[in-house]
């Protein structure tokens, strides 16, 4: 993407803009995609399971399409409404979302290679958004941890800022793609913070939209007992308001109902216009929920976002819901065991062959060992006690006749700047300890799972950098099925103190 057909900052839409003009080609920028690719994955292990040359062929496609489309201005105009990232090529997150074409291996030796025989309905929509999906994009295994060191991959997931760091997880592998400029934007997934933590590792906007507003079928109804969810990294807000626009919906026999999506193309177009905003009242949360103090360049970035949206009219107050971190983490790590077990005993029943030695890695082989060792209504009860903390959360959030809630709230992604690597690799055979333990991810990572309890949508915007060149998210979490809120309070932010210049050094070396 060094060639000035493809400008280093140019997000999607641009892309997608400079391929219906004519001035690259679907199959030259899928080109210029996989030799970047070539270049630099070599450095930060992101990428895997390739399946450029049926990408190949959707490009070509689209260049016979846009050839045809250009002899009538109103087509054109039609193709760039409702397909509005033709031709842009991206890459799948490498878990469970179906795609025919393209594998997936849980980022794990268990699962070996999972050729899918349908599309899920996200991947239905990203097509006919226009995307050109050319392969994935690496995680932990399974996707359980922060940091994508997954052995089935033969080493770590790098960050582009600095190859010694993580570049987050789960969609570590998604992040770094996005960070390097190897893609624009790349489809990522969120459990416990799985979009946020590697957007605010990697410099990167990542939203985790309200549950229920992303289709999950047709071969799943939901992820850990709802918790999950998918959606992209992305390089600015309107892509990811775009992205969500071309995606948001109920498939056919959903579980559950997310609001009617209050966005559409028009936030899209007012995102990038500037379009103004009534004030609002935030809360702002520079410690964690039991008022332990963060790191002191992750509390500026918070208190410099506050600043930033004052400035703008918005009533900013130090607040939030009262609720602990273990309270949420315990019952929510019960719940991640019980859906990563789920997903092994069904694979290990359809092969007829039992666990053997060394096909999971000690922390998912703990965590199955622990699944394993509770009941159903073990798992019922932790399930009951997120509904029932959720409940509290909403009245910080819910107005009423004495005292109006709050509109957003303004945190932190991570505690801390992005860990060095090795710190998370699953090495530890104790599942609780490695989450929950006196050097556990809860003191990493406290603040990403308030909102897949809750379900509300939560954006991680890359606000900041660290003393020492690392990116640092600011995340911001809104009401439940304010996704539409939660973006343009980002769009703000990116108005404000915008960040397209700055790019991680790997993606200009190349």
């Amino acid at each position: 993407m060094t060639d000035a057909r493809w400008p280093l900052k140019a997000d999607a839409l641009q892309i997608a803009g400079m391929i219906t003009a004519g001035e690259i080609g679907a199959l030259e920028a899928l080109e210029l995609a996989v030799a970047r690719a070539a270049r630099l994955d070599p450095q930060i292990n992101a990428l895997c399971n390739p399946a450029i040359e049926p990408a190949r062929d959707t490009a070509r496609e689209i260049d016979d399409a846009l050839v045809a489309a250009r002899r009538s201005p109103d087509t054109l105009a039609q193709l760039r409404r409702t397909r509005p990232f033709l031709g842009v090529p991206t890459l799948l997150k490498d878990l469970s979302t179906a795609a025919i074409g393209i594998p997936s291996t849980m980022g794990s030796r268990l699962f070996g290679r999972i050729d899918w025989e349908v599309d899920s309905e996200l991947v239905r929509r990203y097509r006919r958004a226009g995307f050109v999906l050319f392969g994935r994009t690496t995680s932990p295994e399974m996707g359980i941890s922060p940091s994508t060191e997954a052995r089935a991959y033969g080493g770590p997931t790098r960050n582009p800022w600095n190859t010694g760091h993580s570049a987050g997880g789960s969609s570590g592998g998604a992040a770094a793609a996005v960070a390097a400029r190897i893609v624009p934007i790349a489809h990522a997934t969120d459990g416990a913070g799985s979009i946020r933590i590697p957007a605010s590792c990697c410099g990167l906007v990542g939203l985790k939209p309200t549950r229920g507003l992303i289709p999950a079928g047709p071969l799943t109804g939901e992820g850990w007992g709802g918790l999950a969810t998918e959606h992209v990294v992305s390089l600015s807000v309107r892509d990811s308001a775009a992205a969500l626009d071309a995606s948001a919906g109920p498939d056919t026999g959903a579980p559950y109902a997310a609001p009617a999506y209050a966005g559409s193309r028009a936030l899209v177009e007012a995102i990038a216009d500037g379009a103004s905003m009534p004030a609002l009242r935030i809360a702002m949360l520079t410690t964690t929920l039991d008022g332990d103090a963060v790191h002191p360049d992750v509390a500026a970035a918070v208190e410099q976002a506050a600043r930033l949206l004052a400035a703008q009219g918005h009533r900013i107050e130090a607040a939030a819901p009262k609720v602990s971190t273990d309270e949420i983490v315990r019952p929510l790590i019960d719940v991640v065991a019980c859906g990563t077990a789920m997903v092994i005993e069904a694979f290990l029943a359809r092969r007829g062959r039992p666990l053997q030695p060394d096909e999971l890695e000690p922390t998912t082989l703990g965590a199955y060992e622990y699944a394993r060792a509770m009941t159903g209504p073990q798992y019922l009860a932790s399930l009951s006690a997120l509904h029932r903390l959720n409940r509290r959360v909403g009245q910080f959030f819910d107005d009423d006749a004495s005292n109006p809630g709050y509109d957003a709230m303004l945190l932190p992604v991570l505690a801390e700047p992005a860990s060095t690597l090795g710190r998370w690799a699953m090495s530890n055979p104790d599942f609780i300890d490695y989450r929950l333990g006196p050097t556990g991810i809860v003191r990493y990572s406290p603040f990403t799972p308030l909102a897949n309890m809750t379900g509300q949508p939560a954006i991680s915007v890359p606000l900041a950098m660290s003393a020492d060149g690392l990116p640092i998210g600011v995340q911001i979490l809104g009401r439940f099925g304010a996704d539409a809120l939660v973006l343009q309070i980002a769009a703000q932010l990116e108005r404000a103190q915008p960040w397209a210049d700055r790019i991680a050094p790997l993606a200009t070396s190349a």
